[in-house]
């Protein structure tokens, strides 16, 4: 769906940018030993698939979201790796 293109596309940008590298979570207050990455891109893709008006809905870009996460945090291109 294009609520499902528009969760990868979010969260290859949240993976890739660098703003949800430990240090930066810290500095937010969001603090954990495990997972603090994966929460953060899920948090910040989550927040912005709500904004789009076609995604808007209880639950719908956090479906959306958790839909597209395994295949779309894998994808680094076009870097080898997340910076």
């Amino acid at each position: 769906s294009n609520c499902t293109h528009h969760a990868c596309s979010e969260i290859r940008a949240a993976s890739l940018s660098g703003d949800c590298k430990w240090l930066q979570e810290i500095q937010r207050g969001n603090f954990a030993f495990q997972g603090q990455g994966g929460n953060c891109i899920k948090r910040r893709a989550i927040l912005s698939v709500s904004m789009n008006p076609s995604c808007q809905g209880e639950g719908v870009a956090e479906r959306a979201v958790n839909e597209a996460f395994a295949r779309c945090s894998r994808d680094t291109a076009p870097f080898d790796r997340v910076p």
